[in-house]
């Protein structure tokens, strides 16, 4: 397996006063008051995307769901912030590039230790 196959490249973006994240290998996307929650949002949905499409009701189609990217304009968007952050080092308020590692052991969403205690 090729290390990057474990990473996700996603990147939010700050639209008038919301934040909107997107996950563009997944082709995931999360709106939020702040990037943080952003981000914590957007991280729960890939957990539970990986969860469906590996061990859930979906992993039939696995393959085709684990390969699923963002359209043209949303990879785009993010190869173009990607590219700045690389040239231009400052204080960014409107968008942030990361990437989010693919959980290897998918967790059961609806499993929360908590419950066990």
């Amino acid at each position: 397996m090729r290390p990057q196959a474990l990473f996700l490249r996603c990147f939010v973006e700050r639209r008038d006063d919301q934040w909107q994240g997107f996950c563009i290998d997944l082709n995931l996307a999360a709106q939020g008051d702040s990037l943080e929650e952003v981000k914590r949002k957007l991280e729960a949905m890939i957990a539970d995307y990986v969860y469906d499409a590996l061990a859930g009701e979906d992993r039939e189609y696995a393959m085709q769901l684990m390969q699923r990217k963002a359209p043209l304009s949303i990879r785009w968007r993010y190869c173009c912030y990607a590219s700045i952050s690389r040239v231009v080092h400052w204080k960014r308020e409107i968008y942030r590039v990361f990437q989010e590692q693919v959980p290897l052991f998918p967790r059961d969403p609806h499993h929360h230790p908590m419950n066990h205690a």
